[in-house]
């Protein structure tokens, strides 16, 4: 009931202060020009002797006087009129802009005085359920079952890969001649989680530790070397993985995926929603060959590796390698390719 009250001094002031009551300084130029005009033509036709002429009345001469005399003051006056419209224009929208304000400074005002700097409850029930949601969206991600809390414990001394583990078992009956990657020990979980993430900085030592390592592991080689080839090429419109904010999908989404279940069940994998990065990479896709070439070896290194991987992983590993750069990679490229259908 108080904003119609404080609506009348903002727009009587604003009204006044452009002067729309009174002769304004475009109405008084136009007086005067027309002034100008008319003593200027009446001296014309006074000095020239045209009032004079006895000949006869011409009508078609007398409505060409006519139109020269009073014409360029129509057109003066309709400049005069044009003018006093846009400054009406000009005035009655700072009239509404200092109504809005107004209106906004008193909203304001008596959220602040009623609530005493406490939000609207339907602003904190929003902010109560994706607070909720957070940390079970958290939970579900970080939970790990009581049966393989051991096991995850262990997971620094396990294998990442169980073909590499497989070959490492059998090195003392290589023959001569073995490369010495053969002889290194099976590449470790938190090394290979790591490894997929490549190094943060050129300061990061432990990344780059961890990439050697993983490099000398023939398996795991194949796939850093394959998600370096798509990431680099990625880059190359401006994809970068670490602007992407995909949505994490459970650990046993994908173990189902591990184990070849496909549509509606491991949808979630392709949590990408990055509208632009989908676009780019799926105009790429029908267009360059080379970068669909490396795309499908990517996804198939990715696939064959994590088979091996989640047969050793807990639900907590295979947690943190989603949320790497070379899993996001693949749920990026995975959904544009149809991947999960």
């Amino acid at each position: 009931m108080a904003e119609p009250k404080k609506e009348k001094p903002i727009n009587l002031g604003v009204f006044n202060s452009t002067g729309e009551d009174g002769i304004t300084s475009a109405e008084l130029i136009a007086l005067v020009l027309s002034a100008v005009w008319i003593a200027a033509v009446t001296g014309f036709y006074v000095f020239s002797g045209e009032g004079n002429d006895a000949t006869g009345f011409n009508s078609l001469k007398f409505v060409m006087t006519l139109m020269s005399i009073f014409l360029p003051i129509a057109v003066i006056w309709i400049g005069a009129i044009a003018a006093r419209s846009a400054r009406i224009m000009r005035s009655e929208s700072e009239r509404l802009q200092a109504a809005i304000d107004a209106m906004r400074h008193t909203y304001v005002e008596q959220f602040q005085s009623a609530g005493m700097g406490v939000k609207p409850s339907f602003e904190k029930k929003l902010d109560d359920i994706a607070a909720a949601q957070k940390m079970t969206e958290s939970a579900l991600v970080t939970f790990t079952s009581s049966r393989e809390r051991d096991a995850s414990k262990n997971s620094a001394k396990k294998p990442a890969v169980a073909a590499t583990a497989d070959a490492s078992e059998g090195q003392s009956s290589l023959a001569l001649g073995t490369p010495a990657e053969e002889l290194d020990p099976p590449i470790s979980i938190p090394d290979f989680i790591r490894a997929l993430h490549f190094p943060e900085t050129p300061d990061d030592h432990e990344g780059f530790d961890a990439l050697r390592r993983a490099l000398r592991d023939r398996q795991t080689a194949k796939l850093v070397q394959a998600s370096q080839d798509v990431l680099t090429l990625l880059s190359q419109d401006g994809i970068y993985m670490d602007d992407l904010r995909p949505d994490r999908a459970r650990p046993e989404i994908w173990r189902s995926f591990s184990r070849g279940e496909r549509g509606r069940p491991v949808a979630a994998l392709g949590g990408v929603r990055d509208r632009s990065s989908l676009a780019l990479t799926a105009g790429r896709m029908r267009q360059d060959p080379i970068f669909r070439d490396a795309v499908h070896h990517f996804l198939r290194e990715f696939d064959k590796t994590f088979v091996e991987f989640e047969s050793n992983a807990s639900d907590e590993d295979i947690a943190a390698l989603s949320n790497t750069r070379t899993a996001r990679a693949f749920m990026l490229l995975g959904r544009v390719t149809g991947t999960f259908d």
